[in-house]
């Protein structure tokens, strides 16, 4: 009710979600490099949400080609008429996101330097994918715990941006850098909310 009558005085709708993936397998570092190089480049875009949108459609182009090594997904999310109450709930999952287990990158011109020349390779990835957007996205207002709904969600964010709808962007990953693990056990304690798909 409150949906259609907010449609009828042309308020502007916000959907906020978050998706977050494990990927497991000894074949999943590599998608640390793509992870690592949007990051960088959404440092250097500087909020623009053009340059972040084309880094956030090759991430998700990019899971959904190791989508053999997905083992479990959660999301959640909520629906807003208030620009700034949107807003407020970014910044909540933006802060939660961050403080999960070594998901903050060190983009520091130094890091690297010392690094052995053989890495410990994680066999778990997960990554957080914080939107804001505009309008209805029902391939994003819904559970996407399994394989079919996860890859129709991530194809959303894809559309999202070539539809100019997006609004925030913000992606977390764990490990953050090539050499740091995280391990199983890690998994449980600081992703407890993943399901199994």
């Amino acid at each position: 009710m409150r949906s259609t009558f907010n449609k009828m005085i042309g308020k502007t709708r916000y959907v906020v979600s978050r998706i977050m993936l494990n990927l497991s397998g000894s074949e999943v570092a590599p998608i640390l490099g793509v992870l690592n190089r949007a990051g960088r480049e959404a440092i250097d875009a500087d909020g623009d949400i053009e340059i972040l949108g084309e880094e956030l459609v090759e991430i998700c182009q990019t899971l959904l080609q190791y989508d053999e090594y997905w083992l479990s997904a959660a999301n959640e999310g909520d629906v807003f008429w208030s620009e700034g109450e949107a807003g407020d709930y970014v910044n909540e999952l933006f802060t939660d996101s961050a403080q999960r287990y070594l998901s903050e990158p060190d983009f520091s011109s130094d890091s690297g330097r010392d690094e052995p020349l053989s890495l410990p390779v994680t066999r778990n990835v997960v990554i957080m994918i914080t939107i804001a957007c505009e309008g209805e996205v029902p391939d994003l207002e819904t559970d996407l715990a399994n394989i079919t709904a996860l890859k129709e969600g991530f194809k959303a964010l894809i559309n999202l941006h070539y539809k100019h709808k997006l609004r925030a962007i913000q992606v977390h990953f764990s490990p953050a850098r090539l050499g740091d693990e995280l391990t199983n056990d890690q998994l449980l304690q600081y992703f407890p909310e993943l399901i199994p798909l």
